[in-house]
């Protein structure tokens, strides 16, 4: 993935969506393209036209840390737009293509068996969305994603490419532009993770939406918040979910859901647990015979 085409769309973007009025700067004057002009962007951070429009243009190798800081300052970034910002400049300091970099597809059998210990729903994904691992409850929350034809499990694909998502996702577009975002985000850190670019291309191919969203260059990272979700199996869910990176697993991150005790919701999760409940083995007839004897 290109990162100079990247930084270049993404601080246009940036600076199409401020009005002067938005800055402190006085308005009034006819505009003819919207947004700040470049000279406005440059007085804004301190420093020459000549060097923003270096900037704009995607050319990012070279710059402080100090100098992100007065264009975020003046584009008015958020949070993760800076931080976005600062991933676009580490790979072109870095002088060369980050390409042994790709996230990981499995998970480490200690981390198995920490999924299967948690009563509520969790699972484990990596930046590109890929749907690593569950216990029996988060497997059963996401269960039309093992069931699409669409394999293996990753929840972009699902999202955008099965038409059932739009079903189980009821605030369907919301969740999807979160996941563009994310996506973007995503590539700014690894933007020479080759699956990464290979399923931004499939998506773009594939979804309008996707490709729409995809051209507003936004970011997003995954907090604490709530999602709804309507289960073919018990119907409607409201969520509260925790996004956890996993340190000793770089780029993993395990989420993990709840429902608010006495809730419409806490009752369907406990449904869908009975529902999907693992069958107790049997045992077998000497140990059962020895317990009676020791009686």
């Amino acid at each position: 993935m290109d990162t100079t085409e990247q930084a270049r769309n993404f601080l246009k973007s940036r600076r199409d969506r401020l009005q002067p009025e938005d800055v402190g700067l006085g308005g009034g004057l006819r505009r003819r393209v919207p947004g700040l002009r470049r000279e406005e962007v440059a007085m804004l951070a301190g420093m020459s036209v000549e060097y923003y429009v270096k900037l704009e243009r995607g050319n990012l190798r070279g710059m402080s840390e100090g100098v992100l800081a007065a264009l975020a300052s003046a584009l008015r970034l958020s949070e993760v737009e800076h931080r976005h910002l600062m991933d676009l400049a580490r790979t072109a300091n870095s002088g060369k293509r980050a390409s042994g970099f790709s996230p990981t597809r499995r998970v480490r059998p200690a981390l198995q068996q920490l999924l299967d210990a948690i009563s509520a729903p969790a699972w484990v994904r990596n930046g590109r969305s890929d749907f690593l691992a569950a216990n029996t409850l988060g497997k059963a929350l996401y269960a039309p994603m093992f069931t699409s034809s669409l394999q293996p499990p990753n929840t972009a694909r699902f999202l955008f490419l099965d038409p059932r998502s739009r079903d189980f996702y009821p605030q369907w577009d919301l969740i999807g532009q979160q996941m563009v975002a994310s996506l973007h985000a995503e590539a700014g850190r690894h933007p020479f993770d080759r699956p990464l670019t290979d399923l931004i291309g499939e998506l773009s191919t594939r979804s309008d939406e996707f490709r729409r969203w995809w051209g507003e260059h936004e970011v997003f990272t995954h907090e604490a918040a709530t999602k709804r979700i309507h289960h073919p199996q018990v119907g409607d869910l409201v969520l509260n979910y925790e996004p956890m990176e996993l340190t000793s697993d770089t780029g993993l991150t395990m989420i993990i859901y709840s429902a608010e005790p006495g809730s419409p919701s806490a009752d369907a999760l406990s449904l869908l647990a009975s529902l999907h409940a693992q069958p107790a083995e049997p045992e077998n007839e000497e140990s059962v015979q020895g317990s009676v004897d020791r009686y």
